[in-house]
């Protein structure tokens, strides 16, 4: 197909369905012409819609419905490097292209996860806060935290880019590492264990950063908390879904492990108060990649990843159920 020039984008329409970072959509307003609706519903597609819309550019859910109203649609930008929301599957069925933006926010979300870990140990936010109430001059120092750092052996679930990035950064405080994975990684030094179950018998410290979806929902569940154990840490900076969140309060509630650090929920932005009521958690708003300079470049990566579609017809950044589309 021929390659377009900026002239020849410009007309391209890309539909916006919902909220959308401002960067990405200044971005895609410079180059192409943006089409906005309240949110991703077949329902809200008018005919000018489904006979102009060549790309879609979302940070929401988009189900095979909304991609089946759209006849001429041949890209989905999404903004995340998690795209369970999106039906990859069936896009890829219809030829449709779709990107997601990972590496971009790899740093970001590694640091967020150590930092979530120190937190649930030493109690960090609580101890500030106990110095912000003025209790520390009325009522001395604040109580010794019962969890450290300090000799505590980790397990990932989920050693992608995010990962091994964490697992870099652990390696820098002597700590050993291992993983499960749906399969080993070649040249990861790190010890594999080929169940989820296996992993956590084995450690006390255990880190999510496995992607959503059908094959990973509740994965850490009962079973897993109990093999984790007294002294278990459990660490979630991956997805809500993932997290069996009913057996994990059972487990913090009951002594089943000892602590958890949580940055996804299961039915975001709701979380339960028997969650917010336990004192062995430390909770954050699913802000793992939320700043200003990691969401902007992930923004960027939304926009070039339409631009190189629609000028080379290869993405920057294609999901993998989605490789074999071309223009």
């Amino acid at each position: 197909m021929e390659e377009l020039t900026l002239a020849d984008t410009n007309g391209i329409a890309i539909l916006v369905p919902g909220a959308l970072h401002a960067h990405a959509a200044k971005r895609i307003d410079e180059r192409f012409r943006l089409i906005a609706i309240d949110k991703a519903d077949a329902s809200l597609v008018t005919p000018e819609i489904a006979r102009d819309v060549r790309g879609v550019a979302s940070m929401t859910s988009i189900n095979a419905a909304f991609i089946d109203a759209l006849p001429n649609l041949e890209v989905i930008a999404h903004f995340g490097v998690g795209y369970d929301s999106v039906d990859a599957a069936h896009a890829g069925r219809r030829d449709v292209m779709v990107t997601n933006t990972p590496d971009v926010l790899t740093d970001e979300v590694a640091d967020t996860a150590v930092a979530l870990l120190i937190n649930t140990l030493r109690e960090l936010p609580k101890a500030e806060a106990w110095l912000r109430e003025g209790r520390w001059e009325r009522e001395g120092g604040y109580r010794f935290s019962r969890g450290s750092l300090r000799g505590r052996r980790v397990g990932i679930f989920g050693m992608g880019r995010i990962g091994q990035a964490i697992a870099r950064r652990l390696e820098g405080f002597g700590l050993p590492i291992a993983y499960h994975n749906r399969r080993q990684v070649e040249g990861v030094p790190y010890a594999y264990h080929d169940s989820l179950l296996g992993l956590a018998g084995a450690v006390d410290t255990l880190i999510n950063v496995a992607p959503g979806g059908a094959s990973t929902a509740r994965a850490v569940n009962a079973e897993v908390l109990r093999a984790l154990g007294a002294d278990g840490v459990l660490v979630n900076i991956g997805r809500g879904s993932t997290v069996d969140q009913e057996a994990l309060i059972a487990a913090l509630a009951d002594g089943t492990i000892f602590a958890a650090g949580l940055d996804v929920f299961a039915d975001e932005p709701h979380v339960p108060e028997a969650l917010l009521a336990l004192e062995n958690t430390s909770l954050l708003p699913h802000i793992g990649s939320a700043s200003v300079a990691t969401r902007e470049a992930m923004a960027d990566l939304l926009a070039d990843n339409l631009v190189a579609w629609f000028t080379d017809g290869k993405p920057l950044t294609p999901v993998a159920e989605t490789v074999h589309v071309s223009r």
